[in-house]
């Protein structure tokens, strides 16, 4: 028993370690492609730009839809719902074709333009690490399963250079409870895998803000509780659009399903050139953080940012609905950080505040939007910190981050997570404790399957 004991706090350190590199070498490999795809496709000459924007993420989707149905179905979807498969259900067996396939198809999708997140997929690929050296070297079931919660917890680190709230995201998505054991093996991971990724890309906080924003008065607090609430109409909305164009997708058997991420792809460029062509920004298409940061840093227009909100929410609903590969953080960021700057002019115009207050909204809203959305309250707060770097706006945050939350979770109880699963015919059990389906149950592609050959 020590023997084992000793053997898993060793593959827990390398485990760290090895999915800190795995991060930073997708998080490049995704940069890369964006610079040689969507980004090259952007600038093309006269109105070519305009074809190539829709054509890029177009064929990325085909490439990728055939790369999931003739090779790796299960690195489909974000990420997340798959590893609480491979943790609930497959004591926390994740493939090795599924985490290449991710890694490779995630990558190409998300690099040739369609409007989803690395984060998501940086957790599959983490857990696919850490699941693979469990098996290596021979580890319990118990703690094999114990390693998915690792992985997770250093692709959340990794991801968002934020490894606070990779541990209590951890603890609310997926844990659920406080095993001693798997806590302390998530939070070796999460800091190693942050120091890994800091030694590689930099310390710096993901977003660059010029100031420390504060609650410069108590009379925003009425505008910050409406984000609150829009925040929540926000998320109901997305989700709700999100699971019905899938079901339809699902349902569309006169198309082979291989073409299904083409077609989300093409109307994800074509959204992609609206925003383009109207305000001569990116966002929609490709890398959504630099034009995240003019909300941030509030020098984006209140039309502009309205706009975005809606295009980013409708093109992430095209790129995932269809069976893409990618996940959905990065776009509630952005939707919520539009939001929110939206949210801010009014309480400038109203109360004829400083302009800062409109960056300050910007990141409330990133934080009350991924609250609505994934349904993780506490992470929802702490990934606004450690992404920002800035602490002073802890009583906004937490007022419209619950609010959101409180909303969303009344609308529509099940989160989207759960939902997803569901719409498979997957239920996942209470509890902490494991459940091994039967031998002969199949899934649908967007959930994991064990791979004989991995």
């Amino acid at each position: 028993m020590a023997n084992e004991r000793q053997r898993l706090l060793a593959v827990t350190i390398l485990a760290g370690g090895l999915c800190g590199l795995a991060a930073v070498a997708f998080h490049l490999s995704i940069g890369w492609l964006e610079a040689l795809l969507i980004n090259r496709a952007n600038h093309a000459p006269g109105h070519w730009w305009i074809v190539l924007t829709i054509l890029s993420p177009a064929i990325g989707g085909l490439i990728v839809g055939l790369g999931l149905t003739f090779w790796a179905p299960a690195a489909a979807g974000s990420g997340i719902p798959q590893v609480k498969v491979a943790f609930a259900m497959r004591s926390g067996l994740v493939s090795l074709r599924e985490t290449v396939g991710k890694f490779v198809l995630c990558a190409f999708q998300i690099g040739s333009g369609a409007s989803l997140g690395l984060e998501g997929p940086t957790v599959q690929i983490c857990a696919g690490v850490s699941s693979l050296m469990a098996r290596a070297a021979r580890l319990s079931p118990q703690n094999c399963r114990r390693m998915a919660s690792v992985g997770m917890a250093a692709g959340i680190a990794a991801a968002f250079n934020a490894p606070i709230a990779a541990i209590t995201f951890t603890l609310e998505e997926l844990i659920g409870d406080l095993d001693q054991t798997m806590l302390s093996g998530v939070i070796v991971a999460a800091a190693l895998a942050a120091v890994v990724e800091h030694s590689i890309l930099g310390s710096t906080p993901v977003f660059h803000m010029p100031r420390s924003y504060t609650l410069g008065a108590a009379s925003s607090l009425v505008w910050y509780s409406l984000l609150g609430v829009l925040a929540g109409v926000v998320s109901i909305t997305f989700t709700d659009s999100l699971l019905r164009l899938r079901a339809l997708f699902k349902r569309w058997t006169a198309v082979p399903k291989w073409i299904h991420p083409a077609i989300g792809g093409m109307a994800t460029g074509a959204l992609a050139v609206l925003g383009f062509y109207w305000f001569h920004l990116n966002g929609i298409a490709g890398d959504p953080y630099k034009t995240l940061e003019l909300a941030l840093t509030g020098t984006m227009p209140v039309v502009f940012m309205v706009l975005f909100c809606l295009l980013k929410l409708a093109a992430t609903v095209c790129s995932y609905s269809s069976g893409g590969s990618g996940g959905i953080f990065a776009p509630s960021l952005f939707m919520g950080a539009m939001l929110g700057g939206a949210v801010g002019y009014i309480d400038v115009m109203v109360f004829h505040h400083p302009a800062d207050a409109i960056g300050a909204f910007a990141v409330v809203g990133m934080g009350a939007v991924f609250a609505g959305i994934v349904r993780a309250p506490m992470t929802s707060i702490l990934i606004v910190f450690e992404m920002t770097g800035g602490y002073g706006l802890v009583l906004p945050l937490m007022i419209a981050n619950m609010t959101a939350f409180v909303l969303a979770r009344y609308w529509r109880p099940i989160p989207v997570y759960e939902a997803l699963l569901l719409q498979d015919g997957i239920e996942l059990p209470h509890g902490s404790r494991p459940l091994d389906p039967p031998r002969a149950a199949s899934f649908d592609a967007d959930v994991p399957t064990m791979d004989a050959t991995a």
